[in-house]
């Protein structure tokens, strides 16, 4: 079990501290919330976390099949929505530096698919995934 702690600074800004590594991330609220903009979001946070996720269960699978996908890069995009305020959509592309076979392509794609941010994710969110293979 991870633990985090959360300090507000004011401003609209926090620290959050990983506490078993130390390390820490900032969040402030953005600048069409009153916000600063000078960090990521909370919202930023959730998108991030999702494409980073998927690169990471995607990596543990290729790991497992001998497969390597070292250059892969995930570019993501957020859509708010009012009424109430939410993340309404995220657009993730992941480009990855080869093209595949079929059946290396599938475990890649329902790895991603599957990742634990992208299951924990309301289905009121869009969840937009384009699998880019050069």
């Amino acid at each position: 079990m991870n633990s985090f702690e959360i300090n507000y600074d004011g401003n609209l800004r926090t620290t959050a501290l990983h506490v078993d590594s130390g390390q820490t991330i900032s969040t402030d609220a953005p600048k069409d919330n009153h916000g600063l903009g000078e960090c990521f979001s909370p919202t930023d946070l959730v998108c991030t976390s999702l494409a980073s996720c998927m690169l990471t269960i995607m990596a543990i699978a290729a790991n497992k099949y001998g497969i390597d996908i070292k250059g892969t890069k995930a570019s993501v995009t957020k859509t708010m929505v009012s009424d109430p305020r939410r993340i309404g959509r995220i657009d993730v592309t992941l480009t990855f530096p080869t093209s595949y076979d079929n059946k290396t392509t599938t475990i890649l794609e329902r790895s991603a698919l599957n990742c634990p941010v992208h299951r924990s994710l309301s289905s009121e969110v869009v969840k937009n995934v384009n699998f880019v293979y050069l």
